[in-house]
């Protein structure tokens, strides 16, 4: 009875606590729910459960060893998923703190976006896509294997949507998914830039000038100007927006990082040995006759180092 009574009071402190935020918030006790029922926490909402719950994966603490765009470097600075996926959900937090929506929510989601992504970034991705559609009619996608991850952990419907859709052309159900949505771009533009330049495939001369001069000269500057406009055209608009002329200017910022580095000449190399590694699993996996399903959760959740580890030794 003691432990009942904690918990209607901690529920009842916490509605009284979201009664501030906005009418568009998702409130935490009006969630979905779970596929499977549970009994609540006495000291935790349903999404800061599902926030531990990630954060105790395996497959979250695997996101260290899977770099974003250069197959295991050598330098201690560039970005993995796992600092990607921490920026992103830091801010994240920041732009729901400010729009007074459920920043539980939003960190839950954060967290858990990447959590089924490849090893080697969207060129590891791919080419387990390619593997899968050649032999089995079937596609992969990063989203797709983060939601069956948080599946199998049990996680609010509210949370599962908002990693589903982090990506994609299906639009999240709630404004604190959104958020995670567009956040996610402005995280990895930016920091993919920063990594570029350390590794000498960009200058600062480099980047486009009208851009930058609308967004700002670093990154830091350009992430706060995305950050402020974000929240300026999204309150009281019921959505979460950008205004035009800084939207426009992501969006060409991203166009460009598509042309100098990601799709750029220096990274051919690396796809194609990120390519060759996923495929020669892939296929001795297959071919040995493990279950495919199996051994799309086996390759997905290898870290690069683990990838290349595997590879070599067939």
């Amino acid at each position: 009875m003691k432990a009942v009574a904690r918990e209607l009071a901690f529920e009842a402190r916490m509605r009284a606590l979201e009664e501030s935020l906005s009418p568009h918030a998702v409130r935490s006790y009006e969630t979905r729910g779970r596929e499977r029922w549970e009994e609540e926490c006495s000291v935790r909402t349903p999404f800061q459960r599902d926030r531990d719950r990630i954060v105790h994966s395996k497959p979250f603490r695997r996101l260290k060893g899977k770099t974003q765009v250069f197959i295991d470097p050598a330098g201690d600075h560039v970005r993995t998923r796992m600092t990607h996926t921490l920026e992103t959900t830091a801010i994240s937090r920041v732009v729901a703190r400010a729009l007074r929506l459920n920043e539980d929510l939003v960190e839950a989601i954060g967290l858990g976006h990447d959590m089924g992504h490849t090893p080697f970034g969207h060129a590891g991705e791919e080419a387990l896509d390619d593997a899968l559609r050649e032999r089995f009619g079937r596609r992969f996608r990063h989203n797709e294997q983060s939601l069956r991850i948080a599946r199998s952990l049990n996680l609010t419907h509210e949370v599962c949507d908002g990693i589903l859709t982090h990506t994609g052309e299906r639009e999240p159900a709630t404004l604190e998914g959104k958020i995670v949505r567009l956040v996610d771009r402005v995280a990895y533009i930016n920091h993919d830039i920063d990594d570029a330049l350390r590794y000498g495939i960009l200058r600062e001369d480099d980047l486009p000038r009208e851009e930058i001069a609308i967004l700002g000269a670093t990154g830091s500057k350009r992430i706060d100007t995305l950050v402020h406009d974000i929240v300026a055209a999204s309150e009281g608009a019921g959505d979460i927006r950008q205004s035009p002329e800084v939207g426009e200017a992501m969006l060409s910022l991203r166009a460009f990082m598509f042309e100098r580095v990601y799709l750029g000449p220096q990274a051919a190399p690396e796809h194609e040995r990120a390519h060759e590694v996923v495929r020669r699993i892939f296929d001795h996996l297959v071919d040995r006759g493990d279950d495919v399903d199996e051994v799309v959760d086996y390759v997905a959740g290898m870290t690069d180092r683990f990838a290349l580890a595997y590879a070599d030794s067939l």
